[in-house]
């Protein structure tokens, strides 16, 4: 088998067949699994009745669980992962894995656009900067660094960093930044390879609450992990540090908003990171920063987000 395709599916019947029909056709031998996780709407019924897919079903335990799952029983020798509500560009299987055969590659990359659902829109994304000299350094920062949907993945190295449930909400950063310390060989694959899909279901807009902050607080220890296996390793460079101040920065912003000492150590450790690092709001807001510090501009934040609650 030359590529499996693994797709996780929830509740998403009205989706899931675009995805799968996405994968169909595709010259190289391709296998799609499909892992329910004990949808409600269907979808396992459905799924019986198709003869050209592997079938999963689990209890519902959620996304990660159910990528795992269909990883074990893999028979590809490269693996791409496709959420149920996106779907990919036809000839896009057959165009990455004939360059990862030719350029023995560990992974392929190409762009993915927005398609919004409601409208039909196409939303073009920017266009990759490629080649990629330093994958880690592009996925520690905030630069496009396209989508796992438009990503292939040598099948040997995905099962060395199994998908990781304790980073539920931020699970795809984590293994993209662990297949990174594999150090793998990369080749770009020109043009769009999917479409990430834009609706009201999306399970990062509704993020609220303690979600919200659990989210934030596994996007900070995937930092803290990474960061420090790379310093152990002598690979923490400075362009990978400055690319993590990019990210780290929002991030205090966001855990600022419940926690705001944590949040002031998390610009304490950005300093230490680049003691050369620039605020980068412009303005009043980032004259404030500048001259009143973050954890007293933060707090005049919050008196005024009091204040217009009201």
């Amino acid at each position: 088998m030359d590529v499996s395709i693994i797709i996780p599916a929830y509740n998403r019947l009205w989706c899931l067949p675009r995805a799968i029909n996405s994968c169909l056709n595709a010259n190289c031998s391709t296998e799609i699994i499909v892992v329910d996780d004990g949808s409600t709407d269907g979808t396992w019924e459905w799924l019986e009745k198709q003869d050209n897919i592997i079938k999963i079903k689990q209890a519902n335990q959620g996304q990660t669980y159910a990528i795992n799952n269909g990883i074990a029983i893999a028979s590809g020798k490269y693996i791409r992962f496709l959420d149920s509500d996106d779907f990919l560009i036809e000839g896009i299987i057959d165009k990455q894995f004939i360059a990862a055969e030719q350029n023995n590659a560990d992974l392929v990359y190409s762009g993915v656009d927005v398609y919004v659902e409601n409208t039909t829109e196409i939303i073009k994304s920017p266009e990759i900067n490629a080649p990629w000299n330093d994958f880690l350094t592009i996925q520690l920062g905030n630069s496009y660094g396209s989508h796992f949907l438009g990503m292939l993945f040598k099948t040997e190295l995905v099962k060395k960093v199994p998908r990781r449930p304790d980073f539920a909400f931020r699970e795809d950063r984590m293994f993209l930044l662990e297949y990174g310390l594999l150090e793998p060989k990369i080749v770009h694959v020109p043009g769009c390879a999917g479409y990430w899909v834009k609706h009201t279901d999306q399970m990062q807009a509704n993020y609220r609450g303690l979600k919200a902050q659990v989210t934030n607080w596994q996007h900070l220890n995937i930092y803290k992990k990474i960061l420090s296996h790379l310093q152990l390793s002598g690979k923490l460079t400075q362009n990978r540090k400055n690319a993590a101040c990019d990210v780290l920065w929002p991030l205090a912003h966001w855990v600022a908003l419940n926690h705001i000492t944590e949040a002031n150590e998390i610009v304490n450790w950005i300093y230490e990171l680049n003691p050369h690092f620039k605020i980068p709001q412009k303005g009043i807001l980032g004259s404030l920063y500048r001259k009143m510090g973050f954890k007293n501009t933060e707090r005049l934040l919050g008196l005024r987000r009091k204040l217009l609650a009201k």
